[in-house]
């Protein structure tokens, strides 16, 4: 079977479909992965053997430099999204059996769109459960389209969601269909997401709870990465007591310098050492003192097996490693679904969810003392035997059966 996965986003978006092309392959599927041009995620691809097909302009500038809410430009990118779709996602999904698309919405539906025209099976795949419709919570936000004040009834919430979306991109996705001589859709979400997503999240950190939406929750998609750590860093983490590790991945953060030293100064306070990763905040060392150590692209799920704490944005994929490693957290929500990882962190009592975005030296401190305490290690490390490993697995073999 011959299996085209199309994603489109920073890291969170890239590496699950990493992991879910491996899987496939090592189940007897050809595969190949439409994904940004970025270096690392061709990197990331190229590592595991894994033919890319690049669609679109580099995440990283554009996430570097719009501002975090600001619905500027957006007509154009999901326009330049859109056409991808329809151009080199199309190409790429010739005589291939399934297509799995994951991303923004004009992404989505336009790939949904691709799978019609050639006639093959399409899955959409969320790797976060906020943005499926369910009466038991609120839709995010849409860039520029807040919320109607005054409405806190959730299934009017998602209505709304739903004519906000078509409002945005339905004349978009349909005037390229009618190109394609396909018919107009008249629900561009409903359309993109399908009766049966795939919610790529662990269930015990996400419970989905049943809607009428037949959600097929598979668990986590984990990158399979038996990488060593560099030398240098094996030599860090050998020279003492397990540091805490501070990271925020693909986010830009804004007076990063400041970000840093507050980490690290937190940390210290703590009496530990530190392992900063630079993420697209380009974090650095404050000083030249031998207890923090910096580092680029590396396997979160080995390095954090040996730490005593991690302190991230609260992605997805940071928060079911960390908690799959039983190692404490401290989420710094930064925006998008964060706050929701962050809230499930410490509910579950695997960490601490840390107030607003932006950490000091004693906000993050007290945060991580409690981070530390033992009985939030005690409950890590419970929770870590919960965590599913077989998220690709499942998937897999899903997209694998005939029947769908």
């Amino acid at each position: 079977m011959r299996v085209l996965l199309s994603t489109y986003g920073a890291r969170g978006s890239v590496e699950p479909m990493v992991g879910l092309a491996v899987r496939l392959r090592e189940l007897g599927a050809q595969v190949r992965v439409c994904a940004p041009p970025d270096e690392e995620f061709t990197r990331l691809l190229d590592g595991v053997g894994v033919a890319a097909v690049p669609v679109g302009d580099p995440v990283r500038p554009l996430v570097t430099t719009v501002v975090p809410g600001s619905a500027a430009g957006l007509a154009q990118r999901a326009a330049d999204l859109m056409a991808a779709q329809f151009d080199a996602v199309a190409a790429a999904a010739e005589e291939c059996d399934v297509l799995v698309a994951t991303g923004p919405l004009p992404a989505t539906a336009g790939a949904r769109s691709v799978a019609e025209l050639l006639g093959i099976r399409f899955a959409y795949v969320s790797h976060t459960p906020v943005s499926l419709p369910s009466p038991h919570q609120p839709p995010p936000a849409r860039r520029g389209r807040p919320l109607p004040p005054g409405v806190s009834d959730h299934r009017e919430l998602w209505e709304i969601d739903a004519r906000t979306a078509h409002d945005m991109f339905g004349e978009l996705l349909n005037t390229r269909r009618a190109a394609a001589g396909l018919p107009p859709v008249d629900n561009v979400r409903d359309y993109a997401f399908t009766d049966r997503p795939f919610l790529a999240t662990d269930p015990v950190l996400s419970p989905w709870q049943p809607t009428e939406l037949g959600v097929v929750q598979t668990g986590t998609w984990f990158r399979p990465d038996e990488r060593p750590p560099a030398p240098e860093l094996a030599a860090f983490l050998d020279a003492g007591e397990r540091p805490v590790f501070v990271g925020f991945g693909s986010m830009p953060m804004t007076g990063s310098k400041d970000v840093a030293r507050a980490a690290v100064e937190a940390v210290r306070a703590q009496g530990r050492r530190v392992v900063l990763s630079r993420g697209w905040a380009e974090l650095d060392l404050i000083d030249d003192r031998d207890d923090c150590f910096a580092v680029g692209e590396v396997d979160h799920a080995a390095l954090f097996a040996r730490v005593a704490a991690v302190v991230h944005h609260g992605s997805a994929g940071s928060t079911a490693t960390a908690a799959r490693a039983g190692v404490p957290q401290v989420v710094v929500p930064q925006g998008a679904d964060h706050p929701y990882w962050a809230e499930r962190v410490a509910e579950l009592g695997v960490g601490v969810a840390h107030a607003g975005p932006t950490p000091t030296v004693e906000s993050l401190a007290a945060a991580l003392g409690r981070a530390l305490a033992p009985e939030t290690r005690a409950r890590a490390k419970a929770v870590a035997g919960t965590v599913r490993t077989d998220g690709t697995t499942v998937a897999a073999k899903l997209l694998l059966d005939p029947a769908g």
